[in-house]
This record gives structure tokens, C-alpha cells and sequence, in this order.
């Protein structure tokens, strides 16, 4: 399949009149074509104008259109056949067997999203009857449903190309709740990104739907990234990335004369607690499930374990000289692009400079270019809690351990934690007193609490949660993964007095969607 380096806007591809994006083979250092031009401000205008041209007609399709879609964007995906994963292996380094792994997981949460749709819940129906024989005052007759947000700005991620990216976790639930979408591709992969994105362009026009539900755009600055938030047609923002990029994107929000909602899932250390019994009994094992997860995918993963913390002892020890011998034994991996790889070196350098970190172990020295060698750290609690610079994230196969010379100390280096997405306790029977007693903390603190497991992978199901307090994300209340991320994107309005034409269906008194409605304080169905 040919690629164009065009821009999308709505159905018609433009070419781009800024400076141009040429992705990079980071196994190789290769370039590769074509050029991507970037959108101007003008070009960014016309996509929003056509998102919100297409707002009102879009965010009133009926359920099964609009399920529909999102099941032939899947479809549309999957055709591309080899020509997508060929060009995302080339763009990031990734195995080719990750990359379809990442293609299915895509397509699933397309068709998970087109199930909550049709069934309605999310548009969380509550009626309140009319009570005009009520004393001392009647009560109005009074009906609630969730609506779309309005045209919605997202941001592809570098390190998933397909499942955090244009046709990702923040479109599907955007989409899925009524908002078109204008995605802003990422620089590492402008051809995947195309690829998908003409995959979706043309489920939106199979569809018969308004042109501008969808559009593509590239930009190698932040010009596109501004233009695109701080247009005034745009009413939410889906982000994964950077701290800096995250907060950057928010403050342009917040800037701006309507301030809008920032979704940022942005920085997270993920720190595992091995609790006393369970590093006693299995510290071997321990190791090694630490050291896999760790390292897989070179650590590019948001919920990768950058702390550990533990009491000091004789099994402290013992683990880490576990972990060290299968540090030892990791293959250097490519990362995605560069910049991360530089990045990760910047970061993993400032560690071994610090005279509060201690190394522990290396992974196998790289045999190419681009390529992550995992690093493990050590330091006491005591100077984890005095050093700041210790808990920032560095973002591939590193990772600290915090020794602590108490519960008392574990408590206290939990409470200093900044926000996280996951926090993971390891523990056997003997100590559940000491977990519940940490509990409490780490609610506060993270989205996701794992036990005896491993926070790498995030499944695609209702219950997920992928979010947590800042600096994990900007806003603590929303997952961006799992069913509950469409709520995001809506917003409640209430319908007083209305004559039961004017109604919109969710809302008739015949119930003609059939939907699970809160009626006068009771659930029908």
C-alpha cells in the first residue's frame, strides 16, 4: 500500500506546508519515506471547523450507527494486513509479534466500545416524574441523560503506534461518545499513523457519516499541537506522553477564553512493595518476575516498575542479588526513536552521578544502535525521602530500590510518593496486617493496586482503571483504558417540563431505546 505523506482533512488528503517529519528505523538509523509535511494553523482551522460542522448530526446517530462504525473501523484496520505491521515494525524497532498483539488489542477495545454504545448505560437516564399534587410546592417533570462534549483533540502516543494512537483508547471512546475527533499523529510514526488513519476516513464515509468526524494531522514542532488546543471549536484534549508535553497542552487549555478538560496520562514510577513474609518465602521468584517486567519492550510501557521498595534484611539482600544475576543475563533492546533512547540514557546517567544511588546491575551492553542496556539502582529510605530528583521517571528498563529499616519507613516513603497509575504489593498470609495498614496510602496515591502480580499490561475490560492523582494524570476522576473512559467526553444536561415529542429517545416515557433508566429513584428493567 502506498503511502502519501498527506494530512487528512475530513475525507480529502492535503498536503501539509510546514516542515516535514521523516520517520526513523531506530534498529537502523534509516529515514524513511515519505516526507510528512506539517498542517499549518489554517489547515488545523479547517479540521476543526468540519469537527464541528459534523458535531451536532454525529452526536445524535442512533446507538447501532454509531456501534457500527466503530466495529468497521476495526475491520478497516484489520484489511491493511501485513502493509500495517510491516510499516509500524520499521517505524519503532518493536517485534513484529507485539505490534500484531497491539493490532488486536486495538481492534478489541474498537469493539468493546461499539458494545457499551449499544447498550446505553453510559447515557446514565435518570427521570423524575412530575409530582403536581406535591405540598407544599409541585414538583416539574424532570429528565437527565449524558451528551457529547463537542470535537475532541488527541494526541498519539510514542510508545503504543496503534493502541494509544490514532484510532486508540482516546479516539474509540471519544468517538463512541459522540465527539469527532482531530488526532495529532506522532512524529515517530507519521506512516502508521496514515495508514490507520485513511483506514478510519474510510469507515467514516462507508458509514455515511458527516466528513468532518475524523482528521489526520502531522506537525514537527508544537505549532499543530497549540493551534489544535486552543482552537475554539476544540472542547476536550486526550494525551499520553511527556510530563512536559502534558502540562504544556494543559496550560494552553487552560489559557484560553473557554478554559477545556485535558486528559493527560502523563508521568509514573509505578512502585512495588515486597512485603516481609512474601520476600522471605519467595525472593527468588520475586526476581525474576521483576526483572521481566522490567525489561519488557526495553521498559517503554507507562506502568513499567521504576520502585521498589522493601524492608532491609537478609531476604532484601537475597533478592537483590537474584535480580542482579537476571539483570545480568538481559539483552539490550531497540528503543523507539532516538530521542528516547537518548533520553533514557540522560536519565539513567543522572542515577549513577548520584551519590544516593548505588548500582546494583546492568543488563547486556547494546550490539546496536538505540539500544537500552536495563540498569538496576539502590538507595536507603532516608535519602529517597531528602532527594526529589529520586523519584523522577526514567522512562525504559531502569529501576530503584528503596531499602527501608521499618514498616514504620515503608508507610513514610509511600506517603512522600508522588501520584501513580499503579501501586503493587507483593505479600503472602502472614502479611495482610502490614498491606491493610499501607492500604489506605496507597488509595491516595495511585489509580490501579495490584497484588502479587506485575503492572505491565493493562487490560481492556470494564473495571480498569488507568489513571491516578497528578502528576500520573491531570485529572485523578477518568481512566483513558476500559469502558468507563468514555465518560470523559460527556457531560450531563437536564430536560425540564419538556412535551414528550421534543424529547430525545433515551428520555420518551415509552423508553423506545429500552434502556436500564433510573425512574423516580427506581431502576427499570
Amino acid at each position: 500500500m502506498t503511502l502519501t505523506g498527506n494530512l487528512l482533512i475530513g475525507h480529502t488528503p492535503v498536503t501539509g506546508t510546514r516542515a516535514a517529519i521523516h520517520a526513523v528505523n531506530p534498529a537502523t538509523g534509516q529515514a524513511l519515506e515519505p516526507p510528512y509535511f506539517g498542517g499549518s494553523g489554517e489547515q488545523v482551522a479547517q479540521a476543526c471547523a468540519l469537527a464541528w460542522a459534523a458535531f451536532d448530526a454525529y452526536r445524535e446517530t442512533s446507538l447501532e450507527q454509531r456501534a457500527h462504525f466503530l466495529e468497521t473501523i476495526a475491520a478497516q484496520i484489520e484489511a491493511l494486513g501485513d502493509a500495517l505491521i510491516d510499516r509500524a515494525v520499521a517505524e519503532t524497532g518493536l517485534p513484529k509479534a507485539r505490534i500484531q498483539g497491539e493490532r488486536g488489542r486495538t481492534c478489541t477495545q474498537l469493539r468493546t466500545f461499539a458494545r457499551v454504545v449499544r447498550a446505553g448505560e453510559w447515557l446514565d437516564v435518570r427521570i423524575d416524574q412530575a409530582l403536581p399534587e406535591r405540598q407544599p410546592l409541585p414538583r416539574s417533570d424532570l429528565r437527565q441523560r449524558q451528551v457529547a462534549l463537542g470535537p475532541v483533540a488527541v494526541f498519539g502516543a510514542s510508545n503504543f503506534p496503534l493502541a494509544f494512537s490514532v484510532a486508540g483508547g482516546d479516539t474509540a471512546s471519544a468517538l463512541a461518545a459522540g465527539c469527532p475527533v482531530v488526532v495529532k499523529a506522532h512524529s515517530a510514526h507519521p506512516g502508521t499513523s496514515e495508514l490507520v488513519g485513511r483506514a478510519l476516513a474510510q469507515a467514516a464515509q462507508q458509514c455515511g457519516l458527516p466528513e468532518g468526524v475524523f482528521s489526520l494531522l502531522y506537525g514537527a514542532g508544537h505549532e499543530v499541537g497549540i493551534a489544535l488546543v486552543s482552537d475554539p471549536r476544540i472542547q476536550a484534549v486526550g494525551f499520553t506522553g511527556s510530563r512536559s508535553g502534558g502540562m504544556a497542552l494543559r496550560q494552553a487549555a487552560q489559557a484560553r477564553p473557554q478554559p477545556i478538560p485535558v486528559y493527560a496520562e502523563m508521568s509514573s514510577i509505578n512502585p512495588v512493595f515486597l512485603c516481609n513474609a512474601a520476600l522471605q518465602a519467595r525472593g527468588e521468584a520475586l526476581a525474576q518476575g521483576f526483572v521481566a517486567s522490567l525489561t519488557q519492550g526495553a521498559g517503554q510501557f507507562c506502568t513499567n516498575p521504576g520502585l521498589v521498595i522493601a524492608r532491609q534484611g537478609p531476604a532484601l539482600q537475597r533478592f537483590i542479588s537474584a535480580a542482579s544475576h537476571h539483570l545480568q543475563q538481559a539483552a539490550a533492546q531497540t528503543m523507539l526513536t532516538p530521542g528516547i533512547f537518548s533520553a533514557y540514557q540522560a536519565g539513567v546517567a543522572a542515577l549513577a552521578e548520584n551519590a544516593n544511588a548505588q548500582p546494583a546491575a546492568s543488563g547486556q551492553g547494546s550490539t546496536g544502535p538505540n539500544q537500552c542496556q536495563a540498569q538496576l539502582f539502590v538507595t536507603q529510605a532516608e535519602a529517597f525521602l531528602a532527594d526529589p530528583a529520586l523519584q523522577g521517571e526514567v522512562f525504559g528498563a531502569a529501576s530503584l530500590l528503596v531499602a527501608c529499616s521499618s514498616d514504620a519507613q515503608v508507610r513514610q516513603v509511600a506517603e512522600h510518593l508522588e501520584g501513580q497509575l499503579t501501586a503493587t504489593l507483593h505479600l503472602d498470609e502472614a502479611d495482610i496486617d502490614s498491606a491493610r495498614a499501607l492500604l489506605p496510602t496507597l488509595e491516595r496515591k495511585a489509580g490501579r493496586l495490584l497484588v502479587n502480580g506485575w503492572p505491565t499490561g493493562v487490560e481492556v475490560c470494564d473495571a480498569m482503571v488507568h489513571g491516578g492523582p497528578f502528576p500520573a494524570t491531570t485529572d485523578a476522576r477518568t481512566t483513558s483504558v476500559g469502558t468507563a473512559a468514555i465518560l470523559r467526553f460527556l457531560r450531563p444536561v437536564c430536560y425540564q417540563d419538556f412535551p414528550d415529542a421534543l424529547l430525545p429517545q433515551a428520555l420518551q416515557q415509552a423508553n423506545p431505546l429500552q434502556l436500564r433508566r433510573l425512574l423516580d429513584g427506581k431502576r427499570e428493567g
